[in-house]
């Protein structure tokens, strides 16, 4: 069983001892200590609360919302909803900060507390510290009977949300009801099920091959949206004979695409392709993460942009984004971050701009996935003891390739013309991730190779 406390939230198993699980108990202790520290923080006392289709939703749903009616929050709950639309909701609500129940990607045993602030974003590393500080140490004051908060509900935001799409100045409906798309979604029976096909017709979509879409939380395979998971979702694109497929994650913040030919967009390039429609339009900055496709960095300059990497996660992408006044940004997992709606991962806007720019392009996905450079990305890790100085390695790596460029700002990114490896230390477990890119898998493996020969070597005991 397994319980992780991070500062963007408590994700766990499911099952278990209090303390070493996502339990009632520690589900209890946790939304106390947010719920304490958004009256602390804000002194609003109104919390919006959604899930996604996991089993375990409606057991957690309730614990929450009983725990934040008990100190006089009151809640708004939107029941079967998305990451995105949680994130619209409360400051739609005026509300001091937001609960999305959803363990993201993770396989339907696990479940999570994402915690959002009265922005509607991720709170920071040092409110996610604080609410950790509050759980541990149990001084949190519950409301008296007459000060109970009330729970409301409000199945109004899928629309809410569709409608604020559709207002976007670059999302064209009427392009997209034009090109006559045949599409299948593969919505993995959460959330999605529901809201992407009813985004896919209110941009007038017609034909719609769903495929696990009922949200009955019961996933097919596992949820997190890469090739390997998705074999089902290509073959019914062929079979249908459809112009694209769709697959999103439980909670509607990742986003990827297959070909009309089978094949995989690949999720690293939704970002690009979205980024490269946008650019078209508006001059701008684009910003990801370290270790997310030199692809989008390509584009952002043909665009006569300036492309700016962040740190990996998204509250620091979007730090990143409002410092540089980025028009698009986002990570490479398939997460498209869109600040004229909002500043969150939203796999629908993304949808709905994709469309738009495949509706202009006028050609198959397969012809508009070749325009875009061709990187591979090669994904390995090194287990390394408990007490072995992670940081004292890193910088042994770096003076070793000081004159390449490079970034510190997370981890070690390593730059070699076009190629680049990124050495980043895991925040949950003792190893090093190794992220490396180049134009073909050979070359991505090979470097990645060649950096894991070198931690080896440096790993070596002295004589």
């Amino acid at each position: 069983m397994t319980l992780i406390k991070s500062i963007s939230g408590i994700r766990g198993t499911i099952g278990g001892k209090a303390g070493n699980a996502l339990t009632p108990a520690d589900i209890v202790k946790f939304t106390a200590a947010f719920g304490s520290w958004v009256i602390k923080k804000t002194g609003i006392k109104t919390v919006v609360v959604g899930r996604d289709a996991r089993i375990s939703g409606p057991m957690i749903l309730n614990l929450v919302t009983g725990t934040l009616q008990g100190l006089g929050i009151n809640v708004v709950d939107l029941g079967l909803s998305t990451t995105p639309t949680v994130e619209i909701a409360v400051p739609l609500e005026k509300a001091g900060g937001g609960i999305i129940i959803t363990a993201s990607h993770n396989p339907k045993q696990w479940n999570a507390l994402k915690l959002l602030n009265n922005d509607g974003e991720f709170i920071s590393d040092a409110d996610g510290a604080e609410v950790l500080e509050l759980a541990e140490s149990g001084e949190i004051n519950f409301a008296e009977v007459g000060r109970l908060g009330k729970l409301s509900f409000d199945n109004s935001y899928l629309q809410k949300h569709i409608d604020l799409i559709l207002a976007l100045p670059l999302v064209d409906a009427e392009a997209i009801r034009k090109a006559n798309f045949k599409i299948v979604v593969d919505a993995v029976n959460s959330s999605g099920g529901i809201f992407v096909p009813a985004l896919l017709q209110a941009l007038g979509v017609e034909i719609i091959h769903e495929l696990y879409c009922e949200p009955d939380g019961d996933f097919p395979h596992n949820p997190e949206p890469l090739p390997e998971n998705l074999s089902a979702l290509s073959k019914k694109v062929l079979s249908k004979n459809a112009d694209l497929g769709i697959a999103v994650d439980p909670d509607v913040d990742r986003l990827c695409f297959v070909c009309e030919d089978g094949n995989f967009f690949g999720e690293e390039y939704t970002l690009v392709a979205v980024a490269d429609y946008v650019l078209k339009s508006k001059t701008g900055d684009t910003v990801s993460n370290l270790s997310s496709t030199r692809a989008l960095r390509d584009v952002t300059e043909k665009a006569k942009g300036e492309y700016f990497a962040a740190a990996v996660g998204e509250v620091n992408v979007v730090n990143q984004m409002k410092a540089v006044k980025a028009v698009i940004g986002g990570e490479g997992n398939g997460g498209v971050i869109y600040p004229e709606l909002h500043y969150g991962r939203d796999a629908l806007v993304g949808i709905a701009l994709f469309l738009t720019h495949l509706a202009k392009f006028g050609k198959s996905v397969s012809v508009l996935r070749s325009t875009y450079p061709n990187y591979h990305i090669s994904k390995n890790k090194i287990t390394l003891t408990d007490e072995m100085d992670m940081d004292d390695l890193l910088e042994k790596i770096r003076l070793k390739y000081q004159k390449q460029p490079h970034s510190v700002i997370d981890g070690l990114k390593i730059e070699f013309g076009t190629e680049w490896v990124h050495l980043r230390k895991s925040n949950t477990e003792p190893i090093i991730r190794i992220y490396s890119e180049g134009n073909s898998e050979q070359v991505a493996n090979s470097l990645a190779n060649k950096l894991i020969s070198d931690i080896k070597e440096v790993l070596k005991p002295t004589e």
